[in-house]
């Protein structure tokens, strides 16, 4: 008896002017196909960049696909999780099965990739006890969105850094220069910046002028292993019967 198709895992990315993004997505992508040979994976944008989400929709139905599971390519369960994503899904075609995956964050996955990202801009373990963190996201309305990274910043420091603290570039404070300052004048040796961020654009380029009085600027966490990991992860928890379909 053969073995039922797995669903097609579907990304879904934000999309934006940058080019730096769109090659950031793929580059991610390109790792989780890596990772997982055999599974198929498109990228869809809501914004800004082809193809998009509903075009990529419309040619796996085309193509006779039933199941795919959509993954949103986001940090944290905000605007674009509860409303836009859920809304493009409706509006898929109604021979496909779609489920819409979990959020990557939180998970201790990628904080790891936030580490690796610190320590291939200059920190080493050893630096830890010494160095006060920031950690910068793009930022959010959405109070969930907000609280989660505070609490991401809460457990980070625990693992051994001098000081953690959260910090946005839209939307809520405090801005990156500000937790710089208060880090500074808590009396940490040195201060890093870490952006919780998965591509380069407007708001990723914010926080690194926000980082100018920092010591170390690590990069986004584009197409780290650990990220790519967890996006596999969120596939596989979807995929799981239990979940409900989005138009099934």
């Amino acid at each position: 008896m053969s073995r039922p198709e797995r669903p097609v895992l579907v990304v879904i990315a934000h999309g934006s002017r940058d080019p730096r993004h769109a090659a950031t997505v793929h580059a991610l992508v390109r790792r989780v196909r890596a990772q997982r040979p055999g599974l198929r994976v498109e990228t869809g944008f809501l914004d800004f960049n082809v193809p998009s989400v509903q075009g990529v929709l419309n040619s796996l139905a085309a193509e006779g696909v039933r199941d795919v599971v959509a993954l949103p390519l986001l940090l944290t369960r905000a605007f674009h999780a509860k409303s836009d994503i859920p809304a493009v899904l409706r509006e898929a075609p109604s021979r496909l099965r779609v489920r819409q995956a979990e959020v990557l964050g939180p998970s201790p996955s990628l904080t790891a990739a936030l580490e690796r990202r610190l320590y291939e801009a200059g920190l080493t373990p050893a630096d830890k006890s010494s160095t006060g963190v920031v950690l910068a996201s793009a930022g959010s309305t959405d109070p969930e969105a907000i609280a989660v990274i505070a609490e991401i910043a809460r457990e980070w420091r625990h693992t051994g850094w001098c000081a953690v603290r959260p910090a946005f570039a839209s939307a809520s404070l405090p801005r990156t220069e500000d937790a710089v300052r208060e880090l500074r004048a808590l009396g940490c040796e040195r201060v890093a910046v870490a952006p919780y961020v998965l591509a380069p654009g407007f708001l990723p380029d914010r926080i690194a002028r926000g980082a100018a009085g920092a010591d170390v600027l690590a990069d986004v966490l584009g197409p780290a292993p650990e990220v790519a990991r967890v996006l596999l992860d969120r596939y596989d928890e979807a995929r799981m019967p239990s979940l409900q379909a989005i138009g099934a």
